[in-house]
């Protein structure tokens, strides 16, 4: 896994004394990380890295019910040992890390939950989140599947359902997902039965959830689209092998479509640019994800407008990672059971399925400099 910078912004500042230098804006994954002179540019290279004073800090994890897990870390702990902490703390297994992991999130004030972008796993949570600060950020744990049905390798867990359990009713709560009114009113029972602590109704609750509409996907906020044409709005779930959108046309019309991802042959995120205000910094930067979908028999590009691209990318990779080791595990399956003759015939099938979401290798820039800003960035493909 890679994180993106890019530096897409540059300041010529004046020192004390008259001299001048740059002040360059650096971006992470599209959001303002930090803002260095070349001379500190130099120096992390020369390091391959940068390095972080390491000191005792605080800092707060959120769980979906609005509980707070303190944890005593060093500022230069990663997300993977932050994970690890916040999982012991709540009694669930080492083996278990991987279907969980830490976002960066916000609460607006009309009660609308953003995911703003998944922190990885060798990020430094502590450092981040100060860069994210006026953004309103918090750093959240959320669980990291995609595919509905991996519900069912937590139910041996308690702390793991319970986790499901909170996240659950959070989406419910916030409209992401589409419960039909006979689904609620079993959901409602169902969860008056769990608050008496019986897992067995936590069970049933979360069995019965997985019949509801977008159950398990990721929501992102309203963003701009261009399809099915220029000028479109659109509202975006993506999970369970689809990315699920209710898109309004300039005409004010609506309209339900499901792209799936086994129809995707490649995608790339860019960064467009970030505003030069000192005010908009690290607010007003423009992301957009655009993915080659095979339409109609054929191909063409799609584009979302969207801060949450590197997320809908996360997603997108999360999604098809899931399909091909269930592939390859029905794969092993079916070469036990099958006639030897028929074993052959099988494995070309699979890798011709297997290729369909090979990523076509190109490069692209992401940001066009000015005459006076000569910084830009390229992200190609097989780095997303």
């Amino acid at each position: 896994m890679k994180l993106h910078f890019t530096i897409p912004v540059s300041e010529r500042l004046r020192q004390t004394f008259g001299s001048r230098y740059v002040l360059y804006s650096l971006y992470l994954e599209g959001f303002l990380f930090c803002k260095v002179r070349y001379s500190q540019l130099h120096h992390w290279n020369d390091q391959d890295t940068f390095k972080i004073q390491t000191q005792s800090a605080s800092l707060d994890v959120y769980l979906a019910d609005g509980r707070v897990i303190r944890l005593a870390i060093q500022t230069s702990d990663t997300a993977e040992r932050v994970l690890e902490v916040v999982l012991y703390k709540m009694g669930l297994s080492r083996e278990l890390m991987g279907y969980f992991s830490l976002f960066f999130l916000q609460d607006h004030s009309n009660g609308v939950l953003s995911v703003v972008k998944k922190v990885a796993e060798f990020e430094l949570p502590y450092v981040s989140l100060q860069s994210m600060k006026e953004l309103g950020c918090k750093i959240g744990i959320r669980k990291w599947y995609m595919d509905p049905s991996l519900d069912t390798m937590l139910m041996g867990c308690r702390a793991a359902v319970n986790l499901l359990y909170i996240q659950a009713l959070q989406e419910i709560e916030k409209n992401w997902v589409k419960p039909t009114d006979g689904q609620m009113q079993k959901l409602e029972l169902l969860q008056k039965e769990a608050n008496k602590t019986k897992v067995v109704f936590l069970v049933q609750f979360l069995e019965l959830v997985q019949e509801v509409q977008h159950y398990g996907y990721m929501q992102l906020d309203p963003c701009a689209c261009d399809y099915p044409e220029v000028g479109c709005s659109a509202t975006v779930h993506v999970g369970n092998k689809e990315i699920s959108c209710c898109i309004k046309l300039p005409s004010n019309q609506t309209k339900e479509v499901s792209f799936k991802i086994s129809r995707v042959r490649c995608w790339e995120v860019t960064f467009l640019g970030a505003s030069t205000q000192p005010e908009d910094q690290g607010r007003e930067q423009t992301l957009e994800l655009r993915f080659e979908y095979c339409d109609s028999d054929s191909w063409r590009w799609i584009v979302f407008y969207t801060k949450q691209a590197f997320l809908l990318s996360s997603c997108f990779k999360k999604i098809i990672s899931e399909q091909l080791i269930k592939t390859t595990k029905e794969d092993k399956e079916m070469q036990v059971e099958m006639p030897e003759s028929l074993k052959s015939k099988k494995s070309r099938i699979q890798q011709s399925q297997i290729a369909w979401f090979d990523f076509i290798p190109r490069k692209r820039v992401l940001f066009r400099p000015s005459e006076e800003d000569n910084v830009f960035e390229k992200i190609r493909e097989e780095d997303l």
